[in-house]
Parts: C-alpha cells; structure tokens; sequence
C-alpha cells in the first residue's frame, strides 16, 4: 500500500508537466487514479497469496531435509 501511495502522489505531481500532452482527455481523472491503484493492488495480492497459500500445504521437515 506504501507503494501504491508513493506511485499516486508521483503520477498526480507529474500530472502537471504532462498536461500539455494530454489531448481530449483530462490530467486528473479520478476514476483512472483509482482503477489502476485498485488493479495494481490486487495483482500484489494474489501474486504474494499464491505462494504462501502452496507454502502452507508443503511440511517442514521434508523441506528442511531436501536442502
């Protein structure tokens, strides 16, 4: 979430020199900030979920003494 307030914070400050770019469309659209925070922090989830959900399931002992 640190990340996500970072990268926010990053795109509204650049927001500005990018304006000038832009055309037909508008700097600050709210909806798309939200949307791509929503879709960033979900993917960080089931990215980390996955594989600590398969780390569960796998016991201990037999890991330990593969390595």
């Amino acid at each position: 979430m640190f990340g996500v307030a970072i990268g926010i914070a990053s795109a509204l400050f650049l927001t500005r020199f990018l304006q000038r770019l832009l055309f037909g469309v508008a700097a600050m659209d709210w909806v798309t900030f939200a949307a791509v925070a929503l879709i960033l922090s979900v993917t960080a989830v089931l990215a980390s979920y996955v594989p600590a959900r398969r780390a569960t399931r796998a016991d201990p002992v037999l890991a330990l003494r593969s390595e």
